[in-house]
């Protein structure tokens, strides 16, 4: 009897320390893939501005033969972003892009031709869309790297996360302080 009794209790401890690293497993793979998810949609959203540039630099040379250093630097800066492996490279890079971007949107200003080409500002739209759309896919990114993150540094699931050699991952941050102030540029 006090056999059974203790084979019971033997066996309730194992199915609940087994549900419990399933469960744990579960919920990192579950993070993981989120991570991967909205690394997927920073990459998309990058990949759009990154085939939106050929057309806006095309668009400006017209129109501005003095800066074609400026033009020739968002050009190179746009290959190797598209090359970048690692995310911590990949925003060093881009932020440099979204840089010299915006020095290419503020040297227009002195132009008053292009700034009143109606191709140029369209292009001038899509881009302040993807922008946007960038920042919304690096904060989603962002938040499922910090969820994914908690989860693996937190007891007890970090026995399970070291178990399965889960890695904490790279948020998308923005490595310059003079990136994070957005620049005023006005085409009015």
């Amino acid at each position: 009897m006090w056999l059974l009794a203790i084979l019971i209790v033997i066996i309730a401890i194992v199915l609940g320390v087994g549900g419990w690293l399933m469960i744990s497993y579960n919920s990192l793979v579950r993070l993981r893939n989120l991570v991967e998810e909205g690394w997927s949609g920073i990459d998309v959203q990058l990949k759009r501005r990154a085939d939106l540039i050929p057309n806006l630099i095309e668009t400006v040379k017209g129109y501005m033969t003095h800066e074609r250093e400026l033009l020739e630097k968002v050009t190179t800066l746009r290959s190797k972003a598209m090359k970048a492996e690692n995310i911590g490279e990949k925003a060093r890079l881009e932020g440099e892009l979204s840089r010299s971007l915006m020095n290419v949107l503020a040297v227009a200003e002195g132009y008053p031709d292009l700034k009143a080409n109606q191709n140029f500002l369209d292009l001038q739209n899509q881009l302040a869309k993807i922008e946007d759309e960038i920042q919304m896919a690096r904060r989603y990114y962002n938040g499922t790297v910090r969820n994914l993150n908690i989860k693996i540094e937190s007891f007890p699931s970090n026995i399970v996360a070291n178990l399965f050699h889960f890695n904490k991952a790279d948020f998308f941050e923005i490595e310059d302080e003079a990136d994070r102030n957005v620049p005023k540029v006005s085409f009015q």
